[in-house]
């Protein structure tokens, strides 16, 4: 069985709280990613999301020089590298996320997993493949 620190992406590109939403959503553009981790030092704090950035940032007309943590997501669900692919997908389905930073002891940083990064997994096909469906239907369709 898989774990997630046979997956994740370890070599994560982060920001801090107090880096302006501009400078973030140029990186993102950039690095070609849906979202960055904040942290201080290591320490996980939030996540700051394209949607985020729309959602808190733009539709509340605050200009890009708002800083981070103004519109970052603060209660995150994480993983553990010991934790099983199997487990991730089923939480992730559940909980309708695509990105999962992987944490260890005092919410030490040590990676992210991505929906994709299970996906390729040949013993969890199934289980990523239920991920993506109930995270990309529709959320009246869930019961």
């Amino acid at each position: 069985m898989s774990h997630l620190k046979d997956v994740m992406t370890t070599n994560v590109e982060t920001c801090k709280p107090e880096d302006n939403v501009y400078e973030v959503a140029v990186k993102m553009k950039d690095l070609e990613v849906g979202a960055i981790p904040i942290c201080e030092e290591d320490r996980l704090l939030g996540m700051l999301t394209d949607r985020d950035i729309v959602v808190r940032g733009v539709a509340e007309k605050k200009p890009g020089s708002t800083s981070v943590k103004e519109v970052m997501s603060e209660h995150l669900l994480t993983g553990e590298p010991d934790q099983t692919i199997d487990e991730a997908a089923k939480m992730m389905a559940e909980k309708q996320i695509r990105r999962l930073p992987i944490v260890e002891q005092n919410n030490k940083l040590v990676g992210i997993v991505a929906l994709g990064d299970l996906a390729v997994q040949q013993t969890t096909t199934d289980e990523a493949s239920f991920a993506l469906s109930e995270i990309s239907e529709r959320p009246e369709a869930h019961h």
